[in-house]
């Protein structure tokens, strides 16, 4: 039995919620998200609350229960507060640069390492080492950080890189001369 799963969704004035074939839809003050129910999966709109419940017992109708709850939570969520990610730049010359929807990273490369930033997102960068990523899909707002931090992961001696805001690295000990 799914714990998580079997709790009720409490939908906050202002967010609108709709069911259609197979399709839940959530409209709030940020944004309108969309999600496909899963097929061993039924969800039922009474009053202030979304309920998400199984059409069988087995064991995969059960996980994609708590899955298929989670994701109407965070829709729910991401259309009234939205979700955020934080970035940090660490390493001399290492600076980023928004123009547009256009990140441009300048990270030790011989190039520059340019972004698209996708329909969604909204990027702020601060003193030219901080990026803040904002956005209502929480999966989408995660992919672009986790994109981004993967144009220059963290090295574990000088702790060079991109890495999260509360991320810690652990650092390694450098080559001693011997005598």
């Amino acid at each position: 039995m799914s714990r998580i799963g079997n709790k009720a969704i409490k939908v906050p004035s202002g967010v609108k919620v709709e069911i259609k074939d197979g399709v839940v839809a959530v409209a709030g003050s940020k944004e309108k998200l969309a999600m496909p129910v899963p097929p061993r999966i039924a969800v039922a709109l009474n009053e202030d609350a979304v309920h998400v419940t199984r059409k069988d017992e087995s064991r995969t109708s059960n996980a994609m229960q708590g899955l298929a709850r989670s994701l109407i939570n965070n829709m729910i969520i991401g259309v009234t507060k939205g979700f955020r990610k934080d970035l940090q730049i660490i390493g001399v010359g290492y600076r980023a640069q928004l123009a547009g929807s256009k990140l441009t990273l300048s990270l030790g490369y011989s190039h520059p390492v340019e972004y698209q930033v996708p329909q969604g997102i909204k990027m702020t960068i601060v003193e030219g080492v901080k990026i803040a990523i904002e956005g209502a899909d929480k999966q989408l707002v995660g992919e672009v950080a986790a994109t981004i931090r993967r144009f220059r992961p963290p090295e574990p001696y000088k702790g060079k890189g991109i890495r999260y805001a509360d991320e810690q690295i652990t650092m390694k000990e450098g080559k001693t001369v011997g005598k």
